[in-house]
This record gives C-alpha cells, structure tokens and sequence, in this order.
C-alpha cells in the first residue's frame, strides 16, 4: 500500500531552521508530485510547497518563498523540506501528501492528493 510519513519536527526559535522528510513507499515513485501542507490550529490546511518527482520541478507557495526549499532523492524515494528563517507563524502541523500526475504536471489543491503522511509537528517559538 501507499505509505508516506513526515518527520523531522521539533521546536526552533524564530529565525531557526528545521529540515522535514517524507519518506514513501508502496507506489511508482517518480509518476507522482508530492506536496508539502500544514494546518495550524483554528486555520484551513494550507499548501507550503511541492515538487514533481518525474523531474524535481519545483513549486513553492509564495508564503515560504526564498525560505523554504523542497528537494527529492528519488533513490531513497524521499522528499525533504528544508524550512529556514522560520517564523511562529510557521508552527503548524506538516503533512507530505501524493498525488498521481505523471509528470505532467501538479496541483496545489488539497482535494487533489490521493495519500497523505500522519504528519509532524512544528513550532516556532517568538
């Protein structure tokens, strides 16, 4: 079956730095794009950033731009996030989700991902 776990969360300062995984497994891995989400308390779930596995392209939310940065070892068929200058509004928690695109492309629409991870908790203290 298709698994995928975040980890990699902790708390962290503001102004710090984390670096999260997705680990998966159970499915073709370079056929999806993976994504990148969090939800924080009281707030909808939120896209951060996602990466077409076919070719890495890359597609980060204009939120995290410049401070984030998603990367992929396929031979691992792993997806990292890479979070710096985090902020407390960044605490949330962050989920990895796939969705079956093929390489032709990618959505940032929740609704559009077919597995998603249990998730792993971020905070960012002031």
């Amino acid at each position: 079956e298709v698994q995928l776990q975040a980890s990699g969360g902790g708390l962290v300062q503001a102004g710090g730095s984390l670096r999260l995984s997705c680990a998966a497994s159970g499915f073709t891995f370079d056929d999806y794009t993976i994504g990148w989400f969090r939800q924080a308390p009281g707030k909808e779930r939120e896209g951060v950033s996602y990466i077409s596995l076919s070719d890495g392209g890359t597609y980060p939310a204009s939120s995290v731009k410049g401070r984030f940065t998603i990367s992929s070892d396929n031979a691992k068929n792993t997806v990292y996030l890479q979070m710096n200058s985090l902020k407390p509004e960044d605490t949330a928690v962050y989920y990895c989700a796939a969705d079956l695109t093929y390489g032709l492309g990618y959505s940032p629409e929740p609704d559009e991902y077919e597995y998603w991870g249990r998730g792993t908790q971020v905070t960012v203290s002031s």
